[in-house]
C-alpha cells in the first residue's frame, strides 16, 4: 500500500522530483520574454571541417575528401552531406570561433556543458564529483518555474553520456548544487558499449563500420499506472499516505517534508496527464511525421524534444549520439557520410520545418555543438581527425536569432579563431537569455549563498 507514496511507483528518481519545484523558492525569475531552447549535444566532438566550416582551399591533408555545397546564404557553403541544412540556411547561423583549452574529452564536456572555462577545483576526468559546475541543464531547472503542467523546466534526453568502459562522463549533473538538482534525464536509449550512431538505420563500430545491434531500442519512459491501480485507486491509496504523512510529521516538521509532499503530488499528477504520455509516444507519431524526422534514435530524440518543448518545459538537452559517436578518430570520412551526417541532416530540418509550421521557432533556440572540434591535419591511421579543442562551429537557429549569420571564423586551415573568439561562456549566456534568466539571477547553495548564474555576455549576432 504504501508504494503509491513512493517515487519509485511512478517511474522517476527523487532527482526527477526535486525539479518539479515551485516557483516562490526560486531566485532567478524569468522575463516575459522567455522562450525555450533545444540544445543538442554532439558528445565526441563533430569536425569543424567536415561540417559547417570547411576549407575547400587549404591543402588536402586539411581540406579532406568532402566537397563544399553553397546554401541559401550568399558566401555561405558547408559540407556537401548536409544538402537540407544547406536549402533552410535562411532559418539559422553559426559561430565559428567556439574555443577552449582542452583536447580531451572529460574536460571538454565539462567546460562546455556547464558553461565554464577554467574546470573546476579538483576536477576528475574519471568521474562527476560533488565539487564540479553544475550543467547548463541543472542551472536553468533552478533558475526556471514549472509552467503549470507537472513538467520539470529542464530535461535531458535519451540518456546519460557514458563512455563504452562505462565511465560516467562529469559535466552533466548538479555538482555544487547538489545532487538533488540533477537535471531530469528521460532514459530512453540503452547503453551500450559496443555500436554507435542513429541505430536502427545508422549504427557502426569506428573500425569495422557499419554493423546492427538487435538488443538496442528506444523506448519512453514508463509512466503508466501499475495493473490493476486505476486512478481512484491511486486517489484512495494517496489519501492513506496523507495519513501516515500526517503522523511522520508530528516526528518530523522540517521544510524538506514539506517540499518532498509538493513534490510527490506533482509527481501524481504526471501519471495523469495526456500530453505528457503524448510528448514521450513518439512511435505512435503519423508516418509522414516519423519518415520526416528519420525513424532512428537521432529523429526520435528530436520529435521528443520538439513535443516537450510544446507541452512546457523549457530547456530539452538532446545528446545526439552515444558512447562519444562523433569521436572520429578512425574512419573519419566513411563514418560521417554513411552513418553521422545523413540522420543529423533529416532530423534537424525537420525539427526546423516542424517548429516554424507550428508556429514555434521563433520562441525556441536551437543549438548545436560538441565538447571540441577536430584537428585541422588528417591523421595517418585510418584516417581521421583527433581531438582538438582550440576551435568548434555552433550552430544556432530560431529564438530570435537571425538567421543567415556567421559570427567570429577560424584561421585558413580551421585550427584557431581568426576572429570574434567566443568562450563557454558565452554561449551558456546566450541560452540563459534566449530562457528568460535575468543577467543578475543567482542560485544558492545549501546554506543559501548565492552563485552566479552568468559567466560571461550572450554572443551577439548583430
Amino acid at each position: 500500500m504504501l508504494q503509491a507514496g513512493s517515487i519509485g511507483l511512478l517511474g522517476l528518481g527523487d532527482n526527477h522530483v526535486t525539479a518539479l519545484r515551485d516557483a516562490s523558492a526560486n531566485t532567478g525569475a524569468t522575463s516575459p520574454a522567455a522562450r525555450s531552447v533545444i540544445f543538442v549535444f554532439l558528445s565526441g566532438g563533430l569536425t569543424q571541417h567536415d561540417s559547417f566550416d570547411p576549407k575547400p582551399d587549404a591543402p588536402a591533408d586539411i581540406r579532406g575528401e568532402f566537397k563544399s555545397i553553397a546554401t541559401q546564404t550568399p558566401g555561405l557553403a558547408i559540407c556537401e552531406h548536409l544538402p537540407q541544412l544547406a536549402a533552410r540556411s535562411s532559418q539559422w547561423s553559426l559561430i565559428r570561433s567556439l574555443t577552449t583549452p582542452y583536447n580531451g574529452h572529460s574536460q571538454g564536456h565539462m567546460s562546455i556543458l556547464s558553461g565554464r572555462t577554467p574546470l573546476p577545483p579538483g576536477f576528475n576526468g574519471s568521474k562527476p564529483q560533488a565539487s564540479d559546475w553544475p550543467s547548463i541543464a541543472s542551472v536553468a531547472s533552478d533558475a526556471l518555474s514549472s509552467k503549470g503542467n507537472n513538467l520539470p523546466p529542464a530535461a535531458v534526453l535519451p540518456e546519460r553520456l557514458v563512455h563504452r568502459s562505462g565511465r560516467v562522463i562529469p559535466g552533466q549533473f548538479g555538482g555544487i548544487m547538489g545532487y538533488h538538482r540533477d537535471p531530469w534525464f528521460i532514459e530512453a536509449s540503452p547503453f551500450n558499449a559496443t555500436s554507435y550512431g542513429a541505430y536502427p538505420d545508422y549504427e557502426f563500430h569506428f573500425v569495422r563500420g557499419r554493423e546492427r545491434n538487435e538488443k538496442l531500442k528506444f523506448q519512453a519512459p514508463n509512466l503508466n499506472l501499475p495493473q490493476g491501480l486505476s486512478r481512484s485507486r491511486l486517489g484512495n491509496r494517496d489519501a492513506l499516505r496523507r495519513l501516515l504523512s500526517a503522523q511522520r510529521q508530528e516526528l518530523d516538521q522540517s521544510a524538506n517534508t514539506e517540499s518532498f509532499d509538493r513534490y510527490r503530488q506533482a509527481s501524481i499528477a504526471l501519471l495523469t496527464d495526456s500530453k505528457v504520455h503524448h510528448a514521450f509516444d513518439v512511435h505512435s507519431a503519423n508516418s509522414r511525421v516519423l519518415d520526416r524526422y528519420g525513424r532512428n534514435a537521432f529523429g526520435w530524440s528530436l520529435l521528443m524534444a520538439r513535443r516537450l518543448v510544446e507541452v512546457g518545459v523549457s530547456l530539452v538537452q538532446v545528446n545526439l549520439g552515444n558512447n562519444e559517436s562523433w569521436d572520429t578518430h578512425d574512419n573519419n570520412f566513411p563514418l560521417l557520410r554513411d552513418c553521422l551526417l545523413p540522420p543529423t541532416d533529416q532530423a534537424l530540418s525537420a525539427l526546423l520545418d516542424d517548429l516554424a509550421e507550428r508556429g514555434l521557432l521563433d520562441s525556441t533556440l536551437i543549438v548545436m555543438c560538441g565538447e571540441m572540434g577536430r584537428t585541422p591535419k588528417i591523421n595517418k591511421k585510418l584516417p581521421g581527425r583527433d581531438h582538438w579543442g582550440a576551435v568548434q562551429t555552433v550552430f544556432l537557429a530560431g529564438g530570435g536569432i537571425p538567421g543567415g549569420r556567421i559570427v567570429g571564423a577560424s584561421d585558413k586551415d580551421g585550427a584557431y579563431p581568426a576572429a570574434s573568439p567566443q568562450q563557454p561562456e558565452n554561449l551558456a549566456a546566450t541560452i540563459y537569455r534566449s530562457l528568460g534568466i535575468p543577467s543578475t539571477a543567482v542560485w544558492q547553495d545549501e546554506v543559501d549563498r548565492p552563485h552566479a548564474i552568468y559567466h560571461g555576455q550572450p554572443v551577439s549576432f548583430s
